[in-house]
């Protein structure tokens, strides 16, 4: 059968055709010799070993219709991805062969049919390499679910040790690894081709700008496989809890749930394909703007050799694969098999490793910087920088601290969050609504904090331009961003704990383990929400950084096509101040759309469990199989259906806004109208869009583990009425840290490489 059937029909049902219990002895049957052999043996030991047989093959079935669930899924949706690209790139392709072309174009005799080639060529890379990251996510977490389930039988520690260092650190390395070596190769291959450097060609400090179609290749794929694989994960799970835990009254991935094949499915494609195509498209991003950066700065100071820093972003990252994997490599199992429970919390495990992360990272970054930034212009300038740098990897270890202080149960605020259910289900939405509220402060002042320092960092290093002011600045807000990414494969690493774990899981779970595994991987599952909200909040941070450093290469790029400086946006202009609006409103409309979509998508999900449930009684006691695939191909479809329109308003409406006050320009007299107006609408976008996102992502996360906590017993445990209002509450924040705020992180970037590639619509 193939995957994409498999989907399509709903016919995940062989997989699961597994005996659940031994069938009955008749009361005195004629007992073949070979039995008699065995029970002389050992009765007992023939027992354990086929239940342990038995649960192996069920294991296995349930792993297999988990993987090709996953698998058929992402077919189906990156086969409806590449054609939205390709159609994109003939868009791209046309505008290019009509646009007007920058000085230095004209100088290196780049024509506007090579640019646009160029630039083509860049995007689909770009859009490839997302899609490949996002597999690999995908394929590691399918296969290493079932391979934890059986860690957990023997040790908590080497369950921990299959999830951070076998599967999400290998998925991690791979995608940075490909990253920096995409990126790489296209900078090569343009540079050999086009003879950079040579008499009438392209300056080496003017190539970064045609790399910017890579980046938003990365992004748009990022979006939707974000928006696509959010839909599917969160209405799965939203439909299983409504009607299993709160209707039925069944445990979380308990078999009888008709749901719970589709919601292991969507932890696949809605965290781990997701989340390594949206890390993947922020390096990306971030080491092309600070290329460009690095190279606009080079040229304004006349740097003889500047290729030191065009290349540093991809010298930090490819030292990121080294430290990182050093980091995971430090984490060590047992196979001890006396060790039932934890006998440390498996979050200060991940911090040590982190720990020694970090440490390296400080190390080799400061060594770097010396190497490739250090030019007798300005000798101490390298040590500035290196300080910048320091200031992204202290950034980014806060965040790291903060959203962990916000959503970890051991914490004030969740269990605060947890008492308030034991008054009801709305007490609880309105503590978890303040606490995402109040969780965007701090997050906003380290922003706030590290991009001033950064800056003046870089302004004070010495590098000044031909009329002698300083213009370091942005290139050190751009280190600040490479330091606080310096750890990314370890932070993505950690990301892939949690999704990994909640399907361990929902497989111990379905294949009645001992009360002892389930123990184990609940406390793996508590500890994965942890370290998914804390990359989120890492990854909003990391967004906010890369899109001042991508606005700052925006106004550059419109500098160079009209052919005047382009240096402020004065809100105090109308029209300037409405694009600011329309950009907020993008923020707000997009995220109402996306939840929109999870809430519709959940609804049939519901209406076919009951279904179900009404039709087959037997189910509830074993005597009927559900039929799983049917809400596998449900939700399948409609999350296909429902990406498309928030996907389509966030990549048309700047370029409508832009084209639209273009107009208004031309006949006003003001040829600059529309890329400020633009150059607003992203900046509001941007800001609007870190606020919403850290809102999202905390109280998601917040709702998330006050559940949790409540389930170890607290406050009257699972089943109680404290708990069913902590059940709501998770359910409200599913769709904000899975779907909406994961997105939203993908759109502001996204909507910054857009405006770079499509800048000559606007002039």
């Amino acid at each position: 059968m193939m995957m994409g059937d498999d989907v399509e029909n709903g016919n995940l049902g062989p997989y699961l055709d597994r005996p659940r219990t031994f069938p009955n002895m008749r009361s005195k049957p004629y007992t073949p010799l070979i039995f008699r052999i065995l029970r002389g043996i050992n009765v007992r030991v023939l027992v354990i070993l086929l239940f342990l047989g038995f649960g192996y093959v069920f294991y296995i079935g349930i792993s297999e219709a988990i993987r090709d669930g996953a698998e058929g899924f992402f077919k189906t949706q990156y086969g409806t991805i590449s054609k939205m690209a390709v159609l994109l790139a003939l868009v791209i392709l046309s505008i290019y062969l009509f646009r007007n072309t920058t000085p230095q174009q004209e100088s290196s005799g780049l024509g506007r049919a090579t640019s646009a080639c160029i630039t083509v060529a860049a995007f689909l890379l770009g859009a490839l390499c997302s899609g490949v990251a996002g597999y690999v996510g995908m394929w590691v977490s399918v296969r290493a679910n079932v391979r934890v389930s059986s860690a957990a039988r023997r040790s908590a520690r080497e369950a921990l040790q299959v999830i951070a260092v076998r599967a999400g650190g290998f998925s991690a390395l791979v995608v940075v690894g490909m990253a920096v070596i995409g990126i790489a190769i296209l900078y090569a291959t343009f540079y050999v081709w086009l003879g950079v450097d040579s008499p009438g060609s392209m300056k080496v400090t003017d190539l970064p700008l045609l790399l910017v179609g890579y980046g938003f290749g990365a992004s748009f794929v990022a979006l939707f496989a974000q928006l696509g694989g959010g839909i599917y994960t969160k209405a799965a799970d939203v439909g299983a809890d409504l009607v299993g835990k709160v209707e039925q009254g069944i445990p979380e991935d308990d078999p009888r749930n008709p749901a719970v094949i589709a919601d292991l499915v969507g932890d696949n494609v809605g965290d781990c394909a997701a989340r390594g195509a949206d890390l993947f498209e922020s390096i990306a991003a971030e080491i092309i703007s600070a290329m460009i950066l690095g190279g606009t700065m080079a040229q304004h100071c006349k740097i003889e050799d500047p290729s030191g820093f065009i290349l540093f972003p991809l010298v930090v990252h490819s030292f990121d694969l080294v430290v990182s994997s050093i980091g995971i490599l430090s984490i060590r199992g047992t196979r001890d098999s006396n060790v039932k429970v934890p006998l440390e919390d498996p979050m200060t495990i991940l911090q040590k490793g982190y720990s020694v992360t970090i440490i390296l990272a400080v190390l080799t970054f400061f060594g770097s910087t010396r190497w490739l930034l250090y030019t007798e212009q300005a000798p101490s300038a390298w040590l500035n920088f290196s300080l910048c740098g320091l200031v992204g990897i202290i950034t980014a270890y806060v965040f790291v601290w903060i959203t962990k202080y916000y959503t970890d149960y051991k914490h004030e605020p969740v269990r605060t969050l947890a008492l308030s259910s034991s008054t009801g289900h709305g007490t609880n939405i309105i503590a978890g609504v303040s606490l995402g509220l109040e969780s965007t402060a701090i997050p906003v002042l380290v922003i706030s904090v590290s991009i001033i320092s950064a800056f003046w960092l870089g302004h004070t290093s010495g590098l000044v331009d031909e009329t002698g002011s300083p213009t370091g600045g942005l290139f050190g807000t751009a280190v600040a961003t490479m330091g606080m990414l310096s750890t990314a494969a370890y932070i993505l690493t950690m990301d892939m704990f949690g999704p990994i774990a909640d399907n361990a899981g929902g497989i111990v779970e379905m294949s009645q383990q001992p009360e002892s595994v389930r123990e184990i991987t609940d406390v793996l599952d508590a500890v994965g929400n942890t370290t998914k909200a804390t990359t989120k909040g890492f990854a909003i941070g990391s967004a906010a950084l890369a899109s001042f450093l991508l606005f700052s290469a925006y106004m550059d790029e419109v500098s160079s096509f009209a052919r005047e400086p382009f240096k402020q946006v004065d809100i105090a202009i109308p029209e300037v101040f409405i694009g600011g609006l329309l950009g907020s409103m993008l923020i707000f409309l997009f995220s109402a759309w996306a939840c929109a979509a999870v809430g519709r998508t959940a609804q049939e999900v519901v209406k076919e469990v009951r279904r179900q449930f009404i039709e087959r009684p037997g189910i509830m006691d074993y005597k009927e199989k559900p039929d799983y695939g049917r809400c596998v191909a449900i939700v399948a479809s409609s999350s296909l259906r429902e990406m498309i329109k928030p996907g389509a308003l966030a990549i048309v409406s700047p370029i409508v806004v832009g084209f639209l006050f273009r107009v208004l320009g031309h006949y006003t007299g003001h040829p600059l109208l529309g890329a400020k107006v633009v150059a607003a609408l992203l900046m509001f976008a941007t800001v609007s869009g870190i606020l919403m996102a850290l809102f999202l992502n905390t109280a998601g996360g917040a709702w998330d583990n006050a559940k949790k906590f409540i389930e170890t017993g607290a406050l009257g445990g699972k089943g109680s009425e404290s708990h069913k209002a902590a059940i709501t509450g998770d359910t409200v924040g599913d769709p904000f840290k899975d779907t909406v705020g994961p997105s939203l992180h993908v759109l502001i970037k996204m909507l910054a490489t857009i405006t770079l590639v499509m800048a000559p619509v606007f002039l």
